[in-house]
């Protein structure tokens, strides 16, 4: 019986105080800010195409005789 009184004793404080709640306290301070990490490198730049060859010269076409009579038509009126 003895003990059953001190520990009903030691318990009812512990008891009384489980049913109190106080309001929360401030923020703590932030933390520091994380380093960035490391910038990855640029990838290789890639080769220009070749340029074209230029196309073939087109043949001049044949040149006509000159010789002969020229007719005019004159529309009558």
């Amino acid at each position: 019986m003895k003990h059953t009184k001190l520990f009903t004793a030691a318990l009812l404080p512990l008891a009384l105080t489980a049913c109190l709640s106080l309001p929360a306290g401030p923020a703590g301070p932030q933390g520091a800010t994380g380093d960035t990490g490391a910038r990855g490198s640029t990838g290789a730049t890639g080769y220009t195409g070749a340029t074209g060859d230029t196309g073939a010269t087109g043949n001049t076409g044949a040149r006509g005789a000159t010789t002969g009579t020229t007719t005019v038509i004159v529309p009558a009126y």
